[in-house]
């Protein structure tokens, strides 16, 4: 059987681009990225500027996603760019990532993330965790309404980006064709809250 889908974004869990600008988190590296050398629309609102993009990575975060028992894809703007900087500075292999095509930033009256009507396509039925740090209660009613298999939403803080716990609870909550859907936004099975608290990964 094949193992779930990890939809993983990058800036909010991987990069946590709301911690304080003058302080590295610990445990964090510094990467720079050329300007246009990346997708992502943290970096779409800095684009004036002529410095590189500043993203911060914890190099153990790699091993930490490789230990889950999913099947990794990127689910972020960077899309192919993610295995171009991302995915290296990780030590990740190249992943597939989802490519959002028309739907990129591109916002739905009904209040649900662009990227979720591309991300149940993606899956075309397979059980899946999507962890994002933009989720909402919309989001979730999509994924429950739209997909015939377990659809788990992870909400990150994008001020702390993933830490142990969120691992420990991805790990725990690995969805399977038996697996009830979560209820509730930032919730997995269970009804496990994603932790608050400052842990390093």
């Amino acid at each position: 059987m094949r193992r779930p889908l990890l939809f993983l974004d990058v800036d909010g869990p991987l990069n946590p681009y709301a911690a304080k600008p003058e302080r590295r988190p610990a445990g964090y590296t510094t990467l720079r990225v050329p300007r246009g050398g990346g997708t992502s629309e943290v970096h779409r609102t800095t684009s004036l500027r002529r410095r590189p993009l500043r993203v911060w990575l914890n190099p153990a975060h790699g091993q930490a996603l490789l230990r889950l028992d999913y099947e990794l894809c990127w689910a972020t703007t960077w899309m192919a760019d993610a295995n171009r900087w991302i995915a290296p500075a990780l030590g990740l292999p190249e992943l597939p990532f989802v490519d959002f095509g028309d739907a990129l930033l591109q916002d739905r009256p009904d209040g649900v993330h662009w990227k979720t009507g591309p991300l149940v396509d993606h899956a075309n039925g397979r059980p899946f965790v999507w962890v994002d740090d933009e989720q909402s209660d919309a989001d979730q009613v999509y994924v429950s309404t739209h997909h015939r298999a377990p659809g788990l939403l992870h909400h990150v803080d994008p001020r702390i980006g993933l830490r142990e716990d969120d691992f420990r609870t991805l790990a725990d909550s690995a969805p399977s064709s038996g697996t009830s859907r979560a209820t509730g936004r930032g919730r997995l099975a269970g009804g496990v809250s994603p932790p608050r608290g400052f842990r390093s990964a």
